[in-house]
Parts: C-alpha cells; sequence; structure tokens
C-alpha cells in the first residue's frame, strides 16, 4: 500500500518546528512587554547638590573622599542639616496600613486599635506621622524592598526574581549610609541579604519561605532587640518581621491569629522607642523610628496583584522632630512607597539615589526652617531633573533651557507636550523660590506666607508629574519588537492549523479506507463539534474584555457542563436508536421502516449494535450514560466549591463553609479523600498533599470527573469523533484549574504549598512544587490521555495490514496537537489583545496577570504533550518490536 501523505516524521517535524517559533516569538513579546526597566549606573555623590548642567563632570576626588571628609562634605553642600544620625528600620511584612490608620475617613477597627494601644497613642498624642505608602504592583516582598531603599520601581517580572532575590546593584540608601561610614546591622528576612551580600556589620536571616511559623520566625529577631538597642555601635539597624505576613497565609486577613500578632508588633514599637527616647538624653544620639510595611493582603491572606487591599501599605515615622498637630484620620496622607527613599535620604544627610522617582513626602520637614526647607524640594527637583535627562536627551539644561524646536520636530506630538508641561512647572518653582528669597533679602515679609506657600506648591507640582512621567517611562514598551513576537507567533498558529486539518483529512481518510464507520459519523459535523468551534471563538474573544478575564471560571464551567450536556442527549437519543433498531428485529417486515427513520432522522447513526451478543457490551451500553451524570454532578459541586472568583470573593461557598466549620470537618474530608486517592495512583495522591487542605474533596472530584470522562470515551462504540473527546477531558482540567480556586489574580497563587516536604530552601524545587500546585488539574487531563489512549477501544480501526506510522499517527494525534491548537490560538488572540490594552488603566492589575498565567499554562502544555507523545512512542515502539520479533520467530519456526 501507498504510505500516508502525513507519514509521523512530518507530523512531529512540522509540530516541533510550530512548537520552536512559538516560544521565540513568546520570548520577544515578554521582553518587550515586560522589560526589565533601565537604570542609571553609578551612584549619587557630592554633584548631586549642584544644579543640573547639559554636560555634567563628575569629580573623582570629591567621590572618593574618605567617609568622614565626604559626610562633612555632603552638609556642606546640602545645606539641608541632618535631622538625625541613627535610623531603625522596622519592616512588617504585609502589614495593611488600614490595621494602623483605617481606611478612608473610618478609623481602624476597635479589635485592630485594642491590638495596637501604643502606636495609637503615638499617633493620638501627635508623637508619629503615619502615610498610607501604596505599593506598586507586583505585590511581594523584594521588588517593595528596592522601591523603599532605592526609590525605583520595578518591573512587572520582578513577581518571578522574588523567588530568586537577586543582589541590588542599583544606588540605594544602604549603600549611601556605607559610603559615609555608618554601621550597618539587619536581623530577619534573609532577603536582605540576598540584595546586600557583605555590607552588614552584623546580621541574622531567617527565612520567608517557612510560612507555617508564625512564631519562631519572629523570635529570632526579637531576640536580639535588648542587645542592639543598649549597643552603640550602630547607625541603620533594619528588623524585619514576617509573622503576621506568614498568619495572614495560613488563616487570611482576618485570621484568630491577627491580633496578638498585632500586638506582639505593637509590644516591640514600643520596646524600641522606649529605648531610643533614653538615648535622646545625648543630644549627639537622635534616633528615628520608621514602621514600614511591603504591602498588604487580601481577605484570603495573599498578595502580588494590585488590589486596594494588597497595594494598602504602611509608613509611620516616629521621632523626637516629628509632629503631627492634625490628629484626625485625614491627617494620614496619601503618597507612594517609592517616597520613603527621597525623605530618608534628606532627613539623614545622605545624597537621593540616583535613580529615585519618590516626591519627599509632605510633613516630615516642617522642624526645618523655610530655606532648608526649599532647599530639600529644590535637591528633589535637581535629582529628578537628571533622571529626565538620562531618559530624554535635551530635555533640559539648566534651570529654564528646554528642548529645542529641532528636538521638538524630532520626538512624539505628545511626548513633546508632557516635556513643554513639566519644563513649564519647573520653571514656575524655580521663579517662587527666588522670588521668596529676593523678598527675604530685601526684608519684604507682608506676603512672605503666601510666597512660601506658592513656592512649596510649585516644587510639589513639579515633582508629582514628573515622578508619574518617569514612572510611566519606565513601562514604555517597544512596539516593533512586540509587533515581531506576534507575527512570529501568529506563523506558528497557522502552522498548527494547517497540520491538524491535515491530520483530520488523514485519519479520517484512513478509518473510510480500512473502517466500516459511517459516512455520518466520520465526515458530518455534529452537534457537539459545532458548539465547540463556536465556544473556543468566544472564549478567544471574551478575553479582550476586562471583568471576563477576572472571573473567566465561568466561561471553563459553562463550557464543560454544556458540553457534557449534550453528551448526555446524545446518549439517551443513541440508547433510544438501539431499543428501536432491536425492536425492529421483532416487526413485520412493512412495519420496520417507520421505525429505521425514527432511528435515523437526525444524521445521526448509532454503529454500536455490531456484536451486542456480548454480556458486557449490553452492560457497557445500558450503562454508558452514568459517566455523563457522574461528570455533571460533580462538575456542579466543583462550580460551587470556589464561586467567589476575584470580583465576588465575598460570596459564601462550599469552602468557606468548610473553613467556618473548622478543623473537624476539614481533616475528615481530606481523610477520606487520601484514601480514595491511595487507590487510584500515586501522582493523585501527591498532587493531593501538596493542596490546600480544603481543596482535597476538588481534587477527588476532579479526578473521578476524568475517569468517568475515560470511561465514557473508551467505552466500546463511541458516539463522538476522537478530537471531540480531547477537547472534552481538556475543558474538565481547565474547569477543574479554577474550581480549585485558582484565578487571573497573582495573589491567588498558593505560596505555602510549594516549600512542602523541602528542608532546605531551593528556589527550582520550590518554583516546580508551585508549578504543580497551580496547574495541578491541567496536568491531570493530560496524564488522563494516557489512559484514554491505553483503554480507548480500537476495534476495527487497526487492521493488521496497517502501518506502524499509521497507527502511532491515529493514536496521539489528536492528544498531541490539539491542546498545541487550542493553546496556540488562545496565546495568539490574548497577545494581540495585551498589545492592544497596553495603555489601558487595568493592563498591569487584570491583563498583565493573566499573559503570566498562560505563559505558565504554555509551558505545562509542552509538558504534557511531551509526556504523551514520549510515552505512546516508547510503549508502542517496544510493543510493535517485541510482536515483529515474535513473529519472525514463528515464521522461522514454521
Amino acid at each position: 500500500m501507498s504510505s500516508p501523505s502525513l507519514t509521523c516524521g512530518k507530523l512531529a517535524s512540522w509540530t516541533i518546528a510550530a512548537v520552536l517559533l512559538q516560544i521565540l516569538g513568546l520570548s520577544l513579546f515578554v521582553i518587550g512587554f515586560f522589560p526589565v526597566k533601565p537604570t542609571l549606573p553609578g551612584f549619587s555623590g557630592p554633584e548631586s547638590y549642584r544644579a543640573p548642567t547639559c554636560d555634567p563632570v563628575l569629580d573623582a576626588e570629591e567621590r572618593d573622599l574618605p567617609s568622614e571628609k565626604l559626610r562633612t562634605l555632603y552638609k556642606e553642600l546640602s545645606k539641608v542639616p541632618p535631622s538625625y544620625d541613627r535610623l531603625v528600620l522596622m519592616v512588617i511584612d504585609g502589614l495593611p496600613a488600614e490595621f494602623v490608620l483605617g481606611r478612608g475617613d473610618k478609623p481602624p477597627t476597635k479589635a485592630m486599635m485594642e491590638a495596637m494601644p501604643y502606636t495609637q497613642s503615638l499617633l493620638s498624642g501627635g508623637k508619629a506621622q503615619g502615610y498610607y505608602a501604596k505599593a506598586a504592583p507586583p505585590t511581594v516582598t523584594m521588588p517593595r524592598l528596592k522601591a523603599m531603599v532605592s526609590g525605583a520601581i520595578g518591573g512587572f517580572l520582578d513577581v518571578a526574581f522574588n523567588f530568586n532575590t537577586q543582589v541590588l546593584l542599583d544606588d540605594n540608601l544602604l549603600g549611601q549610609f556605607k559610603r559615609i561610614g555608618w554601621e550597618l546591622v539587619m536581623h530577619g528576612d534573609e532577603t536582605w541579604i540576598k540584595l546586600f551580600p557583605r555590607i552588614f556589620t552584623r546580621q541574622d536571616g531567617v527565612s520567608s519561605f517557612y510560612v507555617k511559623d508564625t512564631v519562631k520566625v519572629d523570635f529570632n529577631v526579637s531576640r536580639h532587640l535588648d542587645v542592639e538597642l543598649a549597643a552603640e555601635d550602630w547607625n541603620l539597624l533594619i528588623l524585619h518581621y514576617l509573622g503576621l505576613d506568614h498568619v495572614g497565609h495560613i488563616g487570611g486577613r482576618h485570621s484568630i491569629l491577627m491580633p496578638a500578632k498585632l500586638k506582639e508588633m505593637d509590644d516591640v514599637i514600643k520596646m524600641i522607642h522606649m529605648g531610643s527616647t533614653l538615648h535622646q538624653q545625648n543630644p549627639d544620639a537622635n534616633t528615628l523610628l520608621v514602621v514600614v510595611s511591603d504591602h498588604g493582603m487580601t481577605n484570603g491572606g495573599n498578595h502580588g496583584g494590585s488590589s486596594y487591599e494588597e497595594t494598602d501599605s504602611l509608613a509611620l515615622f516616629i521621632g523626637s522632630g516629628v509632629k503631627n498637630l492634625d490628629f484626625s484620620m485625614n491627617a494620614h496622607k496619601a503618597s507612594h512607597q517609592v517616597d520613603i527613599a527621597p525623605t530618608l535620604a534628606l532627613l539623614f544627610g545622605v545624597p537621593i539615589p540616583k535613580n529615585n522617582i519618590g516626591v519627599l513626602l509632605r510633613g516630615m520637614f516642617d522642624t526645618l526652617t523655610d530655606e532648608q526647607r526649599l532647599r530639600a524640594l529644590q535637591l528633589n527637583s535637581w535629582q529628578l531633573l537628571r533622571l529626565l535627562q538620562a531618559h530624554s536627551p535635551n530635555f533640559l539644561c539648566g534651570d529654564v533651557t528646554c528642548i529645542s524646536d529641532e528636538d521638538s520636530l524630532q520626538t512624539d506630538q505628545s511626548i513633546s507636550t508632557v516635556k513643554e508641561n513639566l519644563c513649564y512647572l519647573y520653571s514656575r518653582a524655580i521663579s517662587a523660590h527666588n522670588a521668596w528669597l529676593l523678598h527675604q533679602i530685601s526684608g519684604l515679609t507682608s506676603n512672605d506666607a503666601d510666597d512660601l506657600g506658592y513656592a512649596i506648591n510649585s516644587y510639589y507640582d513639579f515633582l508629582g508629574n514628573a515622578s508619574e512621567w518617569l514612572s510611566n517611562r519606565a513601562t514604555d514598551k517597544p512596539i516593533n519588537l512586540l509587533l515581531s513576537g506576534i507575527v512570529i507567533m501568529l506563523i506558528s498558529c497557522v502552522l498548527l492549523l494547517n497540520t491538524v486539518f491535515k491530520l483530520f483529512k488523514e485519519v479520517y481518510s484512513t478509518l473510510g479506507k480500512y473502517c466500516s464507520q459511517p459516512k455520518e459519523i466520520s465526515q458530518v459535523w455534529q452537534v457537539d463539534e459545532a458548539f465547540v468551534l463556536i465556544g473556543l471563538v468566544i472564549h478567544a474573544l471574551s478575553l479582550g474584555a476586562s471583568s471576563m478575564v477576572e472571573e473567566e471560571q465561568y466561561t471553563w464551567h459553562f463550557l464543560t457542563s454544556t458540553l457534557y450536556l449534550l453528551f448526555l442527549l446524545t446518549t439517551i437519543r443513541s440508547l433510544f436508536k438501539t431499543a428501536a433498531s432491536d425492536l425492529m428485529k421483532m416487526k413485520k417486515p412493512e412495519e420496520n421502516l417507520t421505525l429505521l427513520h425514527l432511528a435515523v432522522s437526525n444524521d445521526e447513526i448509532s454503529y454500536t449494535t455490531k456484536n451486542r451478543s456480548s454480556p458486557w457490551t449490553e452492560l457497557q451500553e445500558n450503562h454508558k450514560i452514568y459517566p455523563v451524570l457522574v461528570v455533571l454532578i460533580f462538575g456542579r459541586i466543583l462550580r460551587g466549591w470556589h464561586q467567589g472568583g476575584i470580583n465576588w470573593v465575598h460570596l459564601p461557598d462550599i469552602s468557606k463553609l468548610l473553613v467556618q466549620a473548622g478543623s473537624f470537618s476539614i481533616n475528615f474530608l481530606q481523610i477520606f479523600s487520601l484514601l480514595n486517592f491511595m487507590l487510584v495512583g500515586s501522582f493523585a495522591f501527591s498532587l493531593l498533599l501538596l493542596q490546600q487542605p480544603v481543596n482535597a474533596i476538588p481534587m477527588l472530584v476532579i479526578f473521578l470527573q476524568e475517569t468517568a470522562s475515560i470511561i465514557y470515551f473508551s467505552s466500546y462504540g463511541s458516539l463522538h469523533k476522537q478530537w471531540i473527546e480531547v477537547v472534552a477531558m481538556l475543558f474538565v482540567g481547565m474547569a477543574g484549574h479554577f474550581g480549585l480556586g485558582n484565578s487571573n489574580s497573582l495573589a491567588t497563587i498558593d505560596v505555602a504549598g510549594a516549600f512542602i516536604g523541602i528542608s532546605n530552601h531551593s528556589t527550582v524545587l520550590s518554583g516546580i512544587l508551585m508549578f504543580i500546585i497551580t496547574h495541578a488539574s491541567p496536568m491531570l487531563s493530560f496524564l488522563s490521555m494516557l489512559i484514554y489512549i491505553s483503554l480507548k477501544d480500537m476495534n476495527g480501526l487497526f487492521p493488521s495490514d496497517l502501518r506502524w506510522s499509521s497507527t502511532l499517527q491515529l493514536l496521539i494525534g489528536f492528544p498531541c496537537l490539539l491542546p498545541l491548537v487550542l493553546n496556540s490560538i488562545v496565546l495568539v488572540a490574548f497577545t494581540i489583545t495585551l498589545l492592544l490594552m497596553r495603555n489601558h488603566l487595568f493592563v498591569w492589575s487584570v491583563f498583565s496577570p493573566k499573559y503570566l498565567y498562560l505563559c505558565a499554562a504554555t509551558v505545562c502544555v509542552y509538558i504534557g504533550v511531551f509526556i504523551i507523545a514520549a510515552t505512546v512512542v516508547y510503549t508502542g515502539t517496544v510493543l510493535f518490536m517485541r510482536t515483529k520479533n515474535l513473529n519472525s520467530k514463528l515464521h522461522n519456526f514454521g
């Protein structure tokens, strides 16, 4: 016989080529859309205290001065005397500002206020200044610490780097402090040690990944307090407490452990404040306590996204020079986390870090003279001007020289408009400052307060606009690189579609040649096929709406339940046709035509009556309806387990009811699920161990759904084409993915489970476990396809003279190609959507997290397809070779 037009070699070659193109295109797009933020090399020195020029000249001799002389030089050039000489930076990981300052016009809840009495007394007594220091996404520890000490915003992909913290090479406060001879001490999260190796005089790092530990992780920090507060050999003491964040991960924002943990933190604040107050008797030792949080947390205790709860971080300043005369909650000013860096720099007499985009916090320099306050704002403005020059050459030279007309023609009109506006705001601030100075020199003080207020507000207008422009500029995306990535991914998608269409033609031409299947089952499009195609198109289009992205679980639950409902109707009709066919045999010949017409009126012929004399076949036919019912019933249970999604997470569901019922109910269900999983396989059992306790039953439900689907599809005489069966199993996997509580928000990633069974921190192992936990259901679908392939009744499909390559093609063609094709279509569609939405309000909070999930899902598809192909090819090759050897021996024996 002639070889098929699409051989296994061609199929594999085209598939591998398409996958490689997809990886290339995806890489280009990710690099372009999520760039690593460009930074200025080096660090700020004495030149930062001088007005910026077009061609700044660095004085190497000044920058290389000994620490004592450098500190003196900074003080002389700055003209803003340091307000403090010792800093205690206390980081309470995951503490929402709402717990301390309240939310909006509302004070903190009574429970929160009672949990932190000393801190509340400082605020109400005007001895502390509190700020809502909004954190930028991604709200994970490492990029947030970088923002606090450097004033620079990180890239969105820092959420991935957070699990493999790298050394911070950008200009930062710790480096500036070290250059003026400060001694630095750190106790707490080891992230600081990874960011700043060999910079601390003393250090005691604790791991942030043992999230089940809420006691010892903080005790290991507090045990050093007595010694450190009594010591006088340090200038900066960093204390990073992780316990509150761990409490949130375990029990959520409103955990019963939260008040006790807040009281513990309040006692630490009291201990530090009282200790620093004793040192204030020495005028040469003035200590500032700064209590900050790196991010907030959702009601579920997670973080990583951009919701209010996750970005609600705290900045609390406690010191002798801090005065808050307005005790109302409205006095707590809104700011940004990056504003901490320039504020601390000028409070302690060091240059503002080079890549800072933060603005001086209002109210923190009120104890200075009017001239010193304006000087501080001027230094902040000069620093941002230098950064503006670096991002856009010839933007500003000197004080008032703006871009030339020739340069304006070479830039985008909208950008030029922004530049001109910034130039105007800066010029206005400088003019107001000079006018105030002139009034001081001339002795005209009649409008002194108005002139001062106008100058301060003018500076803040410029600083706010410049900071916002630089923040947006740091996320600019090269359109050519993005388009190149999309075009390559589109070519890959077309290549995969062409391959799968050829496979369709090849498979059904082979079946038509070798098998006796009716044409209706192999060539006519059925209702389930039309629904799948329309559903996939609608799903791809729906990802263009932010609300549909946030609540994608509803789409997958609908597609899965509707498809299996169609399977149920098809099965019921098939049973009626079978009964009618059997009845025809007992009727008179003239009555058979009427019954036959009723049986085939819907253009769907059951070819399952062959060899019906077998009792096992009878049992299969009579019970074919039950697996579909199992999938539908369990699908409804799974749908109600985690039904809140993102926008309606507050709605009651089964998981919340179990949590409220207490640990006994959860443990009972977990033990029940463990016993069942021990009976069905080690992989599913390991998945259950990694999942949260409340997800024990959903994992069992997903496994039973996959098992029921295998039974339904592998029974004798399937009613559906193979590609529909493969798609149905993928649908079950995606519905299960969301049924386990996953969403398109980074906040639902189960970080705690990623470190189960790991004795020492390993970025690779924890990353693999996190991937398995998040994509447990889709991976289970791929493994179920192996069982589906092995149990699929292929009686009549593979005659003895069919080539091995054709057999292999029929076995794994659709299970391998369809997942790649479906994922490629969604990937290309959403990539185009992301490009169009690159300036959308929710690009970083909704669309970008979804794209990261989609990239991870693509990796999951690659792994699943590889496992299927490798397993089937290896098993089939061994079986084929052994059969060939056996036939050869029999032939020789004969």
